[in-house]
This record gives C-alpha cells, sequence and structure tokens, in this order.
C-alpha cells in the first residue's frame, strides 16, 4: 500500500479511484504485457496523481477509463486503448480539458472513433 494517506478533500469518484488503485499490489503487475517493476512505478505516479490532479481531472470530464484503461484482452500492449496515465512511469505535471501534460510528452484523451479500455482494476478481477 501507498505510504501517503489520501488527501481528505477529493471527490467522492476521484477517491474511488484512489482506493481501487491502492486495492492492486505494488509487487505484482495488474495486466498482461506491464511489466512489474514498471507497474510499481506507475502506481505511485498514478496515486501522485490523483492526489494532485485528480480533482481537476474529475472536473473536466475524465472518465476512469481515460485516466487508467487497459485493453480488455491485451492489457497495455494495445496502447490504443490506454489511458493516459497507463502508458509511462513518468509524474504527470498538469491535467487539461483534452490531455494529461508530462514532462516531454503528453497523453490525450481518447479520439472520437477510439474506444477506452477498461479500468486496469476491472482488468486485474477479470484475469483472477
Amino acid at each position: 500500500m501507498s505510504a501517503s494517506a489520501a488527501p481528505a478533500n477529493l471527490p467522492l469518484a476521484v477517491a474511488s479511484w484512489r482506493d481501487q488503485i491502492e486495492r492492486l499490489s505494488e509487487h505484482a503487475s495488474p495486466c498482461r504485457y506491464l511489466a512489474p517493476a514498471k507497474w510499481k512505478a506507475m502506481r505511485e505516479n498514478v496515486l501522485a496523481f490523483i492526489d494532485q490532479h485528480g480533482a481537476e481531472a474529475h472536473r473536466l470530464g475524465w472518465t476512469a477509463s481515460e485516466l487508467f484503461g487497459v485493453h480488455p484482452t491485451s492489457g497495455t500492449l494495445r496502447v490504443d486503448s490506454c489511458g493516459a496515465l497507463m502508458l509511462g512511469t513518468v509524474a504527470a505535471q498538469a491535467v487539461h480539458a483534452d490531455r494529461v501534460a508530462f514532462a516531454q510528452t503528453s497523453g490525450y484523451r481518447p479520439l472520437k472513433d477510439q474506444t477506452p479500455g477498461l479500468p486496469v482494476w476491472e482488468f486485474a478481477v477479470r484475469a483472477l
């Protein structure tokens, strides 16, 4: 589990995102094609994003799938179904209406003809 406590003022949906990520072990990958070491770093950055930018992401209409989605059968191998936070291990610096900004890149919302994957915690449950 994460050493940091969740901020007390998170919107209910954002607190739910955090709870779902917290429930996933940092030591075991929750989906296919995601190495445990990469997942550990990703998980830490996802929790930090939720704490720092989650309320704003929610206000801007970002969904769990758009942020934490993975392909239903291929996990992170199919990047076209991955959410903005499921593509790398770099900490997010800001959230905007159409993108999540990282140091040198951005993760964008799905295009109109793309269907985001399911939240990584749902993939983990389906794999059991």
